[in-house]
C-alpha cells in the first residue's frame, strides 16, 4: 500500500526560509537591546563616582614660601590636620644624628623628607589619635624639641619620629610631591 505525503497544515511551514531577513531581526533586536541595556545602567555607574568635594579634598597644595625658617604650617588634608615644617640647620642636624638602633620605629631622617628643610608628617599620634602640640612657637615641643602629645606624653623628634612614650610609631608621612621650588601636592 502507499502511503500518500501529507502537506502540513501551515502554508509558511513549506515557504522557503529568508535567512538574510532573520539574521537581520536578530542583530537588529540585540543591538536595541545592548543599547538599552547600557543606557539603564549609566546613571548606576555615574552615582558611583566620587562626588566632586570628595575630589577637592583629595589632593591639598602648599605654598612653602609663606613659611620662615624655624616655623611651621597646618593644612587639612582628608579632614587630618598636616604638619609642614620649614627646619632649621639644627633640626635637620638634630634629626640626622640620632641613634637609629634605638628608636622605637627605626627610621632615617632621609627616608622620610625629599628635601632635607622640608618635613611634611600627618599631625596625629600614633598611640590615641590625638593632635600633638609643637606647631606654635611657644607650644611645648617636647625634650626632643619636634612635638609633644600632652594626652600620653608621647615625644617626636625634629623628623617626627617616636622618641619617648607609648605611641608605636612615628607619625606618618603622606604622599606628597614638589610641584616647583615653593609649592608642594599632598596627596
Amino acid at each position: 500500500m502507499a502511503t500518500k505525503k501529507t502537506s502540513s497544515s501551515h502554508p509558511a511551514a513549506d515557504a522557503p526560509k529568508d535567512p538574510t531577513k532573520r539574521d537581520f531581526l536578530a542583530m537588529a533586536s540585540g543591538a536595541v537591546a545592548v543599547a538599552g541595556a547600557a543606557g539603564a545602567a549609566w546613571p548606576l555607574l555615574d552615582s558611583l563616582r566620587p562626588a566632586a568635594d570628595v575630589l577637592a579634598l583629595s589632593t591639598t597644595e602648599v605654598d612653602l614660601s609663606k613659611i620662615p625658617v624655624g616655623q611651621s604650617l597646618t593644612v587639612m588634608w582628608r579632614g587630618k590636620p598636616v604638619f609642614v615644617k620649614h627646619r632649621t640647620e639644627e633640626e635637620i642636624a638634630a634629626a640626622k644624628d640620632v641613634n637609629i638602633s634605638q628608636l622605637p620605629d627605626p627610621e632615617t631622617d632621609d627616608v622620610r623628607v625629599k628635601k632635607p628643610e622640608w618635613l611634611v608628617t600627618v599631625g596625629v599620634c600614633t598611640h590615641l589619635g590625638c593632635v600633638p602640640t609643637g606647631q606654635g612657637m611657644t607650644d611645648n615641643k617636647g625634650e626632643f624639641n619636634g612635638w609633644f602629645c600632652p594626652c600620653h606624653g608621647s615625644a617626636y623628634d625634629t623628623s617626627g619620629r617616636i622618641r619617648k612614650g607609648p605611641a608605636p610609631k612615628n607619625l606618618v608621612v603622606p604622599p606628597y610631591a614638589f610641584l616647583n621650588d615653593t609649592t608642594i601636592k599632598i596627596g
